[in-house]
């Protein structure tokens, strides 16, 4: 995890630092051991990074644990997409990355990453299997990247209409 504790930080700013780092959700206690701050500063924060949609608010039994709202951020990123690129740089994008991946697919005699993965077993040399492994983390990462600029595109015209400040 990074370092959230730098003396140029205030509490509140270590706290959203570490909050947006989360890979799993945690508890504010959890919070405020990795932020040194006291639990309720680190509710306090965690509770606003939640009304703000930043966090998820997750019940687990007696336990209250804050995580990423990937709902949210994926429309954060959808909308930064939008504004940063046009129609056209999305289109080409996305072609991109598609015939990277049929190109993976056609190269190495696969439908998925998890079968590039597999195919490692059947390798001896070692830069093979690397070369393998690293395009297959790759191909994971298009795939996921993939429907958020699609969405980016469904909505391009919506999006840009509504994005337009009205004099």
């Amino acid at each position: 995890m990074p370092d959230h504790n730098q003396p140029s930080m205030t509490r509140g700013e270590r706290v959203r630092a570490a909050a947006r780092t989360l890979r799993t959700p945690r508890t504010a206690q959890w919070i405020a051991d990795e932020t040194e701050v006291s639990v309720k500063t680190a509710q306090k924060y965690l509770e606003q990074l939640a009304e703000d949609n930043v966090l998820r608010e997750i019940e687990q039994g007696e336990q209250t644990l804050y995580g990423i709202d990937q709902l949210m951020a994926t429309y954060r990123e959808v909308a930064a997409l939008q504004r940063e690129h046009d129609r056209e740089e999305l289109t080409t994008a996305l072609e991109s990355m598609r015939t990277k991946i049929t190109d993976w697919k056609v190269s190495y005699d696969v439908e998925t990453p998890g079968e590039l993965r597999a195919s490692i077993a059947d390798l001896d040399d070692s830069d093979e299997m690397a070369q393998r492994r690293e395009i297959a983390s790759e191909w994971e990462h298009l795939e996921d990247r993939l429907p958020v600029i699609r969405a980016a595109l469904n909505e391009y015209d919506w999006a840009t209409k509504r994005d337009t400040i009205s004099a």
